[in-house]
Order: structure tokens, then sequence, then C-alpha cells
């Protein structure tokens, strides 16, 4: 790891000892179950040498301050663009009543009231022509 790289991890990993006792702003108080082999609790550089879970999403090396119209998004797809306990999307009602209560959430919720797309239309036609056929 390059001094620069150490130094951002030291720092961050120091700004998050002082904050131990309190949650993180994007923190939610996890069940037991759901602590376990998440990764790391403090900030961590990852392989692109910009540090995740500090909440200083401007970085001199992020992709998104180096962003061309060639750019690839999936560069920023995977884990290693995630913290396993500092996200925002821990916040929403669905993530909060999951990890801090055990409510799963609610399968469904995302189809369309009256589109049922879990269905093959061509296996449809085949077997209308097959009652057809046997009339």
């Amino acid at each position: 790891m390059s001094p620069d790289k150490n130094k951002m991890a030291k720092s961050a990993q120091d700004q998050s000892t002082q904050n131990q006792s309190d949650l993180d702003p994007f923190e939610i108080d996890f069940l037991p179950q759901f602590e376990q082999g998440r990764g790391p609790r403090e900030a961590f550089v990852n392989e692109h040498g910009v540090v995740i879970g500090d909440h200083e999403y401007e970085s001199e090396n992020s992709p998104l301050e180096q962003w061309t119209a060639e750019t690839d998004p999936e560069v920023m797809a995977g884990d290693e663009w995630v913290h396993p306990f500092k996200d925002v999307g821990f916040q929403s009602a669905e993530n909060r009543d999951y990890f801090e209560k055990g409510i799963v959430p609610q399968s469904g919720i995302f189809t369309h009231p009256d589109k049922d797309v879990s269905y093959d239309p061509y296996k449809e036609s085949i077997k209308k022509k097959e009652d057809e056929a046997e009339a």
C-alpha cells in the first residue's frame, strides 16, 4: 500500500475509533446475526485507492471524478464500493426493519398490479392451438 493510501486509511481508522461508541449517521443497530462475516467496521481503501466508509464522496482517485464518455460504469460495481456497515441504503425503512428487527421484506412489492410477467406467452399460444386442434 502506498504511503498516501496508508495515510488515508489511518486517518479514516482514527476517525472511526473516535466515534466507535456512537453509530455512524449511515449505520444502523444490526441484529447479532447480521454482524457476523460482514467485513470491516472501519473505513478501508479499495483497489482504486478510494477510501470507503468515511463519507467523503469526492476522492481524486474515484472514477466518478475522472468520468468520461468512454468510462464503463461497471468499474464502480461490486462490494469494494460499498461499506458493509456504513451505507446510505441501510436507512430505508425496509432495510432497518430487516437488519434491526428481523422483519423480512414483503415479496411482490416490485410487481405490476395488472401484468403477470412470470408466464411464457409462447407457451400459452401453443396450448391454445392444441386445445383448438382437439375440438
